[in-house]
């Protein structure tokens, strides 16, 4: 029996998404500073996350269909405006945002496929707005209405991309572009609906600009590159001034700068430097590394303290005055891919991921560990019962245990799966390690720390193990895989109980607390109920429009479970009725894992961008 719940009974109401530990680093400037000096604005997949820098309480913008590409913040800090990466054929949404309300304005689409940057004129008049590279235009549009005044095309046709835009310091009717070989000042006629461009005149120089930055009489305009140089442009002029420094030059380029009032200015590198230098200097005064290339610097207040945005999702606070720096924030820039509680514990959680497993606390956010095993990717990762050991599964076939405090190496299974280790689970007796391997076998592990024996392996599977639950008493287990079957396993006798066959590639399977059925999903959009006594279907769902569950989990009381998938929504269920209960949004790629706290007050999701969300379902129960 199948059915489709979403289009019976009542509407389902919203998940509260609680908190988000993630920061899209690879976005130009993507980090802000409110200019109350209070809150931090970032990107995090489609949703934009104002935090409370004090107090770290996070409130969150959804309103973008796709991945936020860029964002901006008014001078008066009335407004925000961020623009999104679409579909190729398909326009690219610009969204304004009332800061204090924390309610979107206006939507605005106009622009081919991506929205490259977004800049406020300084009296909140006008907001400007570049094209992406299928794109090539500049539009200039009236604040608050949104209406477009005028566009152009943003470079002439000998001219590369352009990268950048900014406003002028004082004057609503001017701004600057800059890119591949092309640099230029725009002057907008609001009486003839015209923007004028002026091509600045750089001689023999040619540049692949990234940045701009503009003084506070506007008399210059400094413009980064990705030759390791500062260009300095007369504005009145429309002439280049300088270029510095000369022989020094930053390495891998200048990927974002800010101009203190003092004058000097603070340059992101893409070698993952922050460097001070004085203007037209010849070399750093300071010098300061941190991890990953820097996209992100943002002033607050004078620049006493700055805060800097890397590719590699850190966020660093620094203090000019001592030039010192602490990580604030920190998390995975690749795809998550799975999650893991410690046994009756909700305050900490693992996450792992390319070359790295995380352990985090769950009300705050903070990364409590960090375990790195260069070149190769977590897969799975499961806590042992007792809680001593984090056991992961990794694409280089082995299978490796960590300390959860420490994260020393407690030990390593080398070539435990021919075609890497794709799946794991432990039994409650913390003796044995199930695991599952992209060739199909199911193999039991015996462990301790001096010495790992295999028990026994068990092949039934003709494609990669996808997920193993272990049922409490350890005399039975499951596994489900990319075959279209799921298996019961006896683990006294390492024989096949038995084998449920469906029309789907299986992508996550899970025992209901009281262990009399099993859920499954996968690729063919339905959950699936299962009698665990005989593998008989009992029923399912539709679970999904568009594409493949990647994750479901059941409460612990056995009323409710979750799922979530490539349609980038997590739902959750009445698991007796089969009817959706509330739907959450703010994954802007496929979740790859979704699970219950064990309290079941909150579930935690992760997404093939990076995204670890929370979400509150306390009050829904």
């Amino acid at each position: 029996m199948t059915s489709r719940p979403e289009t019976q009974g009542k509407i389902p109401c919203t998940l509260e998404l609680e908190s988000a530990l993630g920061f899209n680093g690879s976005i130009p400037a993507g980090l802000i500073v409110h200019p109350d000096n209070q809150h931090l604005i970032y990107p995090l997949g489609c949703t934009l996350v104002i935090e409370n820098i004090a107090t770290g309480k996070q409130q969150f913008l959804s309103g973008h269909t796709s991945l936020v590409s860029c964002l901006t913040v008014s001078k008066s800090g009335r407004y925000i405006a961020s623009g999104q990466e679409g579909y190729m054929g398909f326009k690219a949404d610009i969204i304004l945002w009332d800061y204090e309300k924390r309610t979107l304005i206006k939507r605005m689409a106009i622009h081919q496929v991506k929205v490259e940057r977004v800049a406020f004129s300084p009296t909140d008049k006008y907001l400007v707005s570049l094209g992406g590279q299928d794109d090539g235009t500049v539009v200039v549009w009236e604040i608050p209405s949104g209406e477009p005044i005028c566009g152009s095309q943003a470079q002439p046709p000998s001219a590369g991309v352009t990268h950048c835009i900014t406003f002028s310091s004082t004057k609503d009717e001017l701004f600057f572009s800059a890119g591949s070989n092309c640099l230029r000042v725009w002057e907008l006629d609001r009486a003839n609906r015209k923007i004028w461009p002026t091509d600045v005149r750089t001689g023999q120089i040619k540049r692949v600009v990234k940045c701009l930055e503009v003084d506070a009489e506007d008399g210059f305009l400094y413009c980064g590159t990705t030759s390791g140089d500062i260009m300095k442009i007369n504005i009145n002029s429309k002439n280049m001034a300088s270029i510095f420094p000369e022989k020094e030059r930053i390495s891998l380029g200048v990927a974002c700068l800010k101009r203190l009032s003092s004058g000097d200015l603070v340059l992101g590198t893409g070698e993952g430097a922050i460097v001070v230098m004085k203007d037209g200097g010849k070399k750093p005064l300071k010098r300061l590394e941190v991890e990953g290339a820097v996209t992100s610097i943002s002033l607050r207040g004078q620049g006493h303290h700055f805060f800097v945005g890397t590719d590699q999702s850190q966020m660093y606070r620094f203090n000019y005055a001592e030039f010192k720096h602490e990580l604030i924030k920190t998390c995975h820039p690749t795809a998550v891919n799975d999650i893991a509680f410690p046994f009756g514990l909700s305050e900490l959680f693992a996450t792992c991921g390319h070359q790295e497993i995380r352990v985090w606390k769950a009300d705050t956010g903070t990364e409590l560990l960090r375990i790195k095993v260069p070149n190769f990717t977590c897969v799975a990762i499961e806590f042992m019962r007792d809680g001593k050991s984090i056991i992961s599964a990794w694409n280089d076939g082995k299978i490796r245990a960590f300390y959860p405090e420490s994260g020393k190496l407690i030990f390593a299974i080398s070539d435990a799966h021919n075609r890497g280790v794709t799946a794991i689970a432990t039994t409650s007796d913390c003796k044995r390690i199930i695991s599952g391997g992209g060739e199909g076998q199911i193999r039991v592990w015996d462990v301790n720390k001096e010495t790992q024996t295999l028990v026994k392996n068990m092949k039934e599977h003709k494609g990669a193990v996808c997920c193993i639950r272990v049922k409490k008493n350890d005399l039975e287990c499951v596994s489900a895989s990319a075959d279209g079957t799921c298996i019961i396993w006896d683990l006294q006798r390492f024989v096949r109980s038995q084998i449920i066959f469906a029309e789907s590639l299986f992508r996550a399977i899970t025992y209901h607390p009281e262990e009399f059925q099993i859920l499954t999903s996968g690729t063919d959009r339905k959950v699936a109920w299962w009698e665990t006594f005989d593998g008989a279907l009992i029923r399912e769902i539709y679970a999904s429009d568009t594409g493949s569950i990647n994750g479901v989990d059941i409460e612990s009381t056995g009323q409710f479970f979750v799922t979530a998938g490539q349609d980038k929504l997590l739902k959750l269920w009445k698991y007796t009725a089969g009817d959706v209960v509330a739907v959450g949004q703010g994954h802007s790629a496929e979740i790859n894992r979704v699970r219950f706290c064990p309290r079941g007050r909150h579930i935690v999701s992760v997404s093939a961008d990076g995204g670890v969300i929370r979400w509150k379902v306390g009050d829904l129960q």
